[in-house]
């Protein structure tokens, strides 16, 4: 039968309608996870399309998921960093939500506090157990939406819950209905979906939520939750690793609108930031992030990675203050104790630092040569180099012309006596059997008494 499509305006075959499978036995999908090997890739060359939303916007479990995988936050931490998310989100919200605990008194008392800040985004939401002890809570709290746990795959609902696909599934409905009782909008976390019989359970499941949804006239927001990080964002790869295939599913055959949509996945094998790009061009509205990437295991989606993917995929930031990526860095670093590898890209000490004499001199003749936009411009960050071994002439003249904030006229080329004087010492120590980078005190000490009076500090 032919139905015409309210998403493509198309007319569309109608019978791709899914019941549940309440198999006998756990579908392990072990031709794709044997344990013993590295899981596999399979392509059944099928294409969906792309069809990203005319809003996109990410989500926050700083809170929740990345509190998990560290000490926890104070109440005091909480609420700085949820006043920087706003910041950082600016006015239209990109940063559209963040989820808190709310089990212990310190929780509440953050929930409360960050209340009493008065900002519009994000949205305060939760994060609890599936009890009408818990949806009252919610409901006490002012607060308008809470993510409950619904495992998905047989791993989950056989080997941990213990139970069949139809008792699953019957448990999971009735903790929505007593959530819409409370007049609380859940958010269904479908864990381990990558790993799940998206025919036979996730989509005749999903389904019966937004019947659920309908009857009760409270939306449901469905969050498809990568859990161990097993999806992938190549076209025409086989369910149920298929990030498009997934998102273009809950659409297509159960419905779920595109605001209703959101991803969240983790790191294991490098592609949190792809898939969760994958998830926007695909049809989800919301990626659900973590500052720094701190979560389980290898970590959630980086937040400020999909704050960079925003402003690619839209060609525009929408507000949103990227400056503040680097104020919640310092943050963490000197607040909270945690130590961000150097490495990391926007957020660690090396990003935009060369060590490289050849690309130094690339920096000092145009910074555009190599570094990978307007640091100091987007994140407050000027590209910088480190002196030491590899520097050469041109690495030495960039770090003087930048560390003393000189001027147009001012600036040293790698010709300048001075800088060939300090390239001297510089191989002399070396030479001595120094291993380590030059520290900035060490160089302005050297550069006062080879040229005294010479610069001072802006």
């Amino acid at each position: 039968m032919l139905e015409l499509s309210n998403k493509t305006n198309l007319l569309e075959q109608d019978n791709y309608k899914y019941s549940l499978q309440d198999v006998s036995e756990p579908n392990l999908y072990r031709d794709f996870y044997t344990y013993e090997d590295v899981p596999r890739v399979a392509f059944n060359h099928r294409r969906v399309p792309m069809g990203m939303p005319k809003d996109i916007w990410i989500t926050d479990t700083s809170l929740r998921d990345g509190q998990q995988s560290v000490e926890p936050y104070t109440v005091d931490q909480i609420v700085k960093l949820y006043s920087l998310m706003s910041k950082l989100g600016g006015p239209y919200g990109i940063i559209r939500q963040t989820e808190f605990f709310v089990y212990s008194k310190k929780d509440r008392e953050a929930v409360e506090k960050c209340q009493s800040l008065g900002l519009r985004f994000p949205e305060i939401t939760t994060w609890i157990r599936a009890s009408k002890e818990d949806f009252k809570l919610v409901k006490d709290l002012g607060i308008r939406e809470t993510g409950i746990l619904v495992s998905c795959s047989d791993y989950h609902i056989f080997k941990k819950l213990k139970m069949t696909r139809s008792q699953a599934m019957k448990t999971y409905l009735e903790a929505v209905s007593e959530a819409f009782e409370a007049g609380v909008m859940p958010r269904c976390h479908l864990e381990d979906i990558t790993r799940a019989d998206f025919y036979g359970f996730v989509v005749p499941f999903v389904n019966e939520l937004m019947k659920l949804s309908g009857q009760a006239k409270i939306p449901v927001r469905i969050r498809a939750c990568d859990t161990m990080g097993y999806g992938v964002p190549y076209p025409e790869v086989a369910l149920p690793r298929s990030v498009p295939g997934i998102i273009y599913g809950l659409q297509h055959y159960s419905d779920v609108p595109s605001e209703m949509l959101e991803w969240h996945g983790h790191n294991d094998f490098y592609k949190a930031v792809a898939n969760a790009s994958t998830a926007w061009l695909y049809g989800a509205s919301a990626v659900n992030c973590s500052l720094l990437g701190i979560g389980e295991r290898t970590g959630n989606v980086p937040l400020e990675a999909m704050v960079m993917e925003y402003a690619s995929l839209r060609g525009s930031l929408d507000g949103m203050d990227t400056a503040v990526i680097t104020e919640i860095a310092d943050f963490f670093k000197n607040e909270i104790g945690y130590e961000i590898p150097p490495m990391t890209p926007f957020v660690g000490k090396n990003f935009n630092v060369t060590r490289a004499g050849i690309h130094a001199d690339g920096l000092l003749k145009d910074e555009e040569i190599y570094n990978i936009f307007d640091t100091e411009k987007i994140l407050g960050r000027p590209a910088t180099v480190s002196v030491g071994k590899t520097s050469g002439l041109a690495g030495i003249a960039y770090w003087i012309n930048h560390n003393y904030s000189l001027s147009a006229g001012e600036l040293l080329d790698k010709k300048d006596p001075l800088v060939v004087k300090l390239k001297e010492w510089i191989d002399g120590e070396y030479e001595q059997g120094r291993q380590t980078a030059l520290s900035s005190g060490e160089l302005e000490r050297k550069i006062d008494e080879l040229a005294p009076g010479r610069f001072n500090r802006r």
